[in-house]
């Protein structure tokens, strides 16, 4: 796969923070490449620096020391800002804080004219974000009046409509009901598989996590692990020491195979734990 983001050696300091030991810096070495394409996930507890990590990618945050780069663009090359911009895209945990419009068409368009895409050319992409975030039947409503993850998808919309080649998404569920959370992850996973955008999903939420290509585990400002959903899940005793959750269904085939039961190493939803206890059960009453 080719690559699309590198992140090399990057450490950050807030600004007022002092001391040159790890704990003063929210991020603490870090190195990782996204692939143009990849649906990956950031997770860690609060504080673990991947929500600023995520302020990183289209130069919100610069490093201290260290670089990131994106499609080859160093982020701290100030001539080149606005091109690293259109290429990543940010939602931010709380659509209120992106929405800027009184009407739903408005709003999206809002990130379009600010680029200088021409009236005809917007009225194109508006029509299609919100197609693509199955908004369209709302463009002529007002913001105030949608739920929360109505309003995230709007959010979203306004990124798409600006045509980035990759959308970070910054706990987007975080503040949504169950019903919320599962249109944003529904809308962000059909715009990876359908049209090909690279997703950065940092989420706490660790059902959402599974559903990515990798995962990537923060801790303490650095890369605790990472590799594909199975692959880090497996890890539930190191998960469990850095006060990190694993999936539900993930947990409790642990649990039982801890109790003794012989079961899979891991699973990752309800689907997969419901068959690995069919196989068990059936395989316990064939054997008397």
């Amino acid at each position: 796969m080719e690559e699309f983001i590198e992140v090399k050696d990057v450490y950050f300091q807030y600004e007022g923070t002092e001391g040159e030991d790890s704990s003063a810096f929210a991020l603490n070495g870090v190195n990782m490449t996204i692939n143009k394409g990849e649906f990956v996930a950031i997770v860690g507890h609060n504080g673990s620096g991947k929500s600023t990590l995520a302020k990183h990618f289209n130069s919100i945050y610069l490093p201290t020391t260290g670089d990131i780069f994106v499609d080859g663009i160093n982020t701290k090359d100030d001539d080149r800002l606005f091109e690293i911009r259109k290429k990543v895209g940010l939602v931010l945990q709380n659509p209120d804080n992106q929405i800027v419009a009184g009407i739903v068409e408005e709003d999206v368009a809002f990130g379009c004219e600010n680029i200088g895409i021409p009236s005809k050319e917007i009225r194109i992409r508006v029509d299609n974000a919100l197609k693509a975030v199955d908004m369209y039947d709302y463009r002529t409503h007002s913001p105030d009046k949608l739920s929360g993850g109505q309003k995230q998808r709007i959010a979203i919309a306004g990124i798409i409509a600006m045509e980035p080649e990759c959308i970070v998404l910054d706990e987007p569920t975080a503040m949504l009901d169950p019903q919320g959370r599962d249109e944003v992850i529904h809308t962000i996973t059909e715009l990876n598989r359908n049209m090909g955008i690279t997703i950065i999903l940092i989420t706490h939420y660790m059902e959402e996590a599974v559903l990515a290509d990798r995962v990537i585990v923060m801790d303490s400002g650095n890369v605790l692990t990472s590799g594909t959903p199975k692959e880090v899940f497996a890890q539930v005793e190191l998960l469990k020491q850095r006060r990190l959750d694993v999936p539900q269904a993930t947990e409790l085939i642990y649990k039982l195979a801890g109790c003794g039961f012989e079961l899979p190493k891991c699973v990752l939803n309800e689907e997969e734990c419901v068959q690995a206890l069919i196989k068990y059960c059936s395989l316990q009453k064939k054997n008397g």
